[in-house]
């Protein structure tokens, strides 16, 4: 990814067209297996070339197990004659994810059970699952809740609950390397914007630009449920892991809070760096937050078995806005701007994992004469270039095959554009030469 290629694509807002293909994808009802998953990822690979993979049931993955797939058509509450008071068909998220099939008339106390509402928002629909519980239940509004006054209703819930498979969608862009930055988002969550969708069409829009830029790494996109699929994932691809140099969650990066960077497990990565250095020269809020066991699928990347360096990238983080896991996690609490800002942090952060060589000086002993080579300021004393002329400076100091421009643009307190920059005028001139890329992760 050259700064040309970089500044490029930062000029030209995507914000339109991510919004877009989250209100194509806003209606599906998602689940960890099921129709809805693949129709979610027959529309993305019409964006990108997915390759789209079925694990069949049953199928032992570590400590787990591949579950039945669910798939629902219809169900609702309904008075006895035949008014429905909950709909799926108006809302997915009336019916808890995984429900096992029912069909009968309950009176109200039985129901009362089965019902999930949220009293302090009584507007809002709840979103509840119960995968391996074999429960059914609705979620409705509070108000709703309240109105129901009937001694006996009519319960059906159109499902099937049987051997069938997960699904999930892999792309690998290959780069002039085969160590790879690996890029995840989950796919499992039904009519929730933020906090499933977001980070899908950002994903998705990131590997689009990436197609057509120069790369060093490659780079792969796992499209995935939640948990069960990084889980399944990492199962069958436990001898390529060691590619992995450096990862993003992507998830909850649409809403209007300022960005929040949870870091790897290692707490020291690269890509724990990177994102705090341009967090850092970006000039507007965040937060970075240190790694732990709960969350979403960097807890498995990070699981000490594989102990990848995978950090996750969200706003404001899951459990701390109110419309998390509930219907007002829509289309009006998602910002396209907010779409924006994120993919542009990660191209950023992903323009110093591509560009972060070790220069070594050609001309290490004392400081090399900037000025007969149109590298210096031609009256000295002038503020013009002087923090480009710094950042030559550091450059030169520092290049000595051991530290890497990223460590140099820490030290110096630059960003690392300008220190890069510097670093290839400077080999233009023939004062340094750039180390070939390693791995910089083990």
């Amino acid at each position: 990814m050259t700064l040309a290629e970089l500044e490029l694509v930062l000029a030209k807002t995507r914000a339109g067209q991510m919004y877009g293909l989250m209100k194509e994808l806003y209606p599906i009802c998602r689940s960890i297996t099921g129709n809805g998953v693949r129709e979610t990822l027959a529309r993305l690979g019409k964006r990108v070339p997915l390759h789209v993979h079925e694990v069949a049931s049953g199928t032992p993955v570590f400590d787990w197990m591949v579950p039945l797939e669910w798939n629902v058509r219809d169900a609702y509450l309904a008075t006895i004659d035949g008014h429905r008071v909950v709909d799926f068909r108006d809302n997915n998220l009336h019916v808890v994810g995984y429900s096992v099939p029912f069909q009968g008339r309950v009176s109200r106390d039985e129901l009362e059970s089965h019902l999930h509402s949220l009293p302090e928002h009584p507007d809002w629909i709840p979103y509840r699952t119960s995968y391996y519980k074999g429960n059914w239940g609705f979620c409705l509004s509070h108000r709703e809740r309240l109105e129901l006054r009937a001694a006996e209703y009519d319960v059906r819930i159109e499902a099937t609950l049987e051997k069938g498979s997960l699904t999930y969608g892999e792309l690998l862009i290959p780069g002039e390397s085969d160590q790879e930055i690996l890029i995840s988002s989950h796919v499992c969550h039904p009519s929730l914007c933020n906090d499933n969708l977001s980070g899908i069409v950002v994903a998705t829009m990131l590997a689009e630009l990436l197609s057509g830029m120069a790369r060093t790494y490659s780079y792969r996109f796992l499209f995935i449920p939640g948990t069960i699929g990084s889980i399944t994932w990492l199962a069958r691809n436990q001898d390529q892991v060691g590619r992995i140099q450096a990862g993003l969650v992507l998830t909850g990066i649409g809403d209007g809070g300022g960005v929040t960077y949870k870091q790897s497990r290692r707490g020291i990565s690269l890509i724990d760096r990177a994102m705090a250095h341009v967090l850092k020269h970006r000039g507007k809020s965040y937060r970075i937050i240190e790694f732990y066991p709960y969350g979403y699928d960097e807890r498995q990347y990070c699981s000490p078995g594989f102990n990848l360096p995978v950090g996750c990238l969200m706003r404001t983080p899951h459990g701390e806005y109110p419309e998390y896991h509930t219907s007002a996690d829509n289309l009006e609490l998602v910002k396209a701007e907010s779409l924006q800002d994120s993919l542009d942090l990660v191209l950023n952060a992903l323009y110093v994992l591509e560009n972060d060589t070790k220069p070594v000086s050609k001309n290490p002993f004392c400081e090399p004469q900037l000025g007969r080579r149109g590298l210096y300021r031609a009256i000295a004393g002038q503020k013009e270039g002087a923090s480009s002329e710094m950042a030559l400076l550091w450059v030169l100091n520092m290049a000595d095959g051991e530290h890497s421009l990223l460590d140099i643009a820490e030290k110096a307190q630059i960003p690392f554009v300008a220190i890069h920059a510097a670093s290839k005028l400077l080999e233009a001139s023939g004062l340094v030469r750039a180390n070939a890329v390693e791995a910089k992760e083990s």
